[in-house]
């Protein structure tokens, strides 16, 4: 079943120098841009991440530092990437806990207001995990009938991908609705209001803290009321930029309520 879009939606997987959101970098992207009309294009790129690739990172992907010395950094291509972006929803595989933040926290550094607030967020994993639990390697088998070939490459990952949410549309119609909204809302796994979970809803839609000493209370209880320096700590610390964001969009909300 193809897709059944109102906007742009852009199919994209990340190659990296490994899983740490705030610290770690991009060293591919490939994405799959999908129209409403049904074309699409789609593009790979090799990005220089600027620090070395770890061995056990590129053991799973196999790009190496040799491999990309000579590729454009992230800073080189933020501009065009961001106009390709802009307006479209996102999906991916496991891309709401990773793909996401971590293109959004590259984009951040640069100074550059990634808003993903506006944009429905497609997870085909977590579509996948509510209704069979198992990898994207075995989605593509199970679903589509066909082995994954050159698994953890960015191209064959994000196809695969694609694919796969479109064979869950045609397995599970009264489960699913071909929409993006609605496949937006359902690949949700939590009520994080930062990517990385530091600050999610709780059952009465507040903002509360979820680590720490604070972990339970609101957010903006604790910084104007409980624990004022814990913005300035939190600042200063090795957070996310997206978790600062959204920490300091709470804080200066309140303070205007006040």
């Amino acid at each position: 079943m193809k897709l059944n879009l109102q906007n742009p939606i852009i199919f994209f997987d990340l190659e990296t120098t490994g899983i740490d959101v705030a610290k770690d970098r991009i060293v591919e992207i490939c994405y799959i841009k999908i129209f409403p009309n049904g074309n699409e294009e789609s593009k790979s790129m090799r990005i220089n991440p600027g620090i070395p690739i770890p061995k056990s990172a590129s053991e799973v992907h196999g790009i190496y530092d040799e491999d990309v010395k000579d590729c454009p950094m992230f800073k080189d291509i933020a501009t065009d990437l961001y106009k390709t972006f802009e307006g479209c929803d996102l999906a991916g595989f496991n891309s709401n806990k990773f793909d996401i933040p971590l293109l959004c926290e590259e984009f951040l550094r640069l100074g550059m207001d990634f808003d993903v607030a506006k944009r429905k967020c497609v997870d085909v994993q977590n579509i996948y995990h509510k209704l069979e639990r198992r990898t994207l390697v075995a989605a593509y088998k199970y679903y589509c009938g066909k082995d994954l070939e050159n698994a953890h490459s960015a191209l064959a990952d994000t196809r695969a991908t694609l694919e796969v949410l479109e064979a869950q549309l045609d397995k599970y119609p009264s489960d699913l609705q071909n929409d993006i909204k609605f496949l937006s809302e359902y690949s949700k796994m939590n009520n994080n209001v930062d990517f990385a979970g530091r600050i999610i809803r709780n059952d009465q839609g507040v903002e509360v803290f979820n680590f720490g000493k604070h972990k339970g209370k609101p957010v903006s209880d604790v910084l104007l009321r409980l624990d004022p320096s814990y913005y300035a700590w939190m600042m200063q610390g090795n957070f996310a930029q997206n978790t600062k964001q959204v920490l300091t969009r709470i804080y200066l909300a309140a303070k205007q309520k006040k």
